[in-house]
């Protein structure tokens, strides 16, 4: 599976951004998703994921009530819609996909199997 997320770029505090994450292969549809970030300095940090149906979701807290995952099978691909975004969201935010696991949702990053390269979001206040 190869992952490729884009999306990012530069917004102001306040200002939504929408990432998407497209994958290859078939298996798709089998495979729990999560959204990583990491900020400059900081270690890689958990922000969302979600079951291989859709049917679980799990949010950091930071990010719980402002951030949203979703994901269309049938194109293969996971969005994260950000709103209300703050200066300390900038970072670099990847992609993950876990073959493992298809109903329950993983925080951790050894879970996952493939990563894609990152899109980076920065926040200017």
């Amino acid at each position: 599976v190869q992952l490729q997320a884009y999306g990012g770029g530069l917004v102001q505090a306040g200002d939504s951004l929408r990432l998407s994450c497209a994958a290859s292969g078939r298996t798709f549809s089998r495979y729990g998703m999560g959204w990583f970030r990491q900020a400059p300095g900081k270690g890689r940090e958990f922000v969302a994921a979600i079951s291989s149906s859709g049917g679980s979701t799990s949010y950091a807290d930071s990010v719980k009530g402002r951030f949203t995952i979703s994901r269309d099978n049938a194109k293969n691909t996971v969005y994260l819609q950000m709103n209300s975004l703050q200066p300390e969201d900038t970072a670099v935010y990847s992609c993950a996909a876990d073959k493992q696991h298809t109903l329950v949702v993983f925080t951790t990053p050894g879970t996952y199997d493939y990563w894609g390269q990152g899109t980076l979001v920065t926040v200017s206040s």
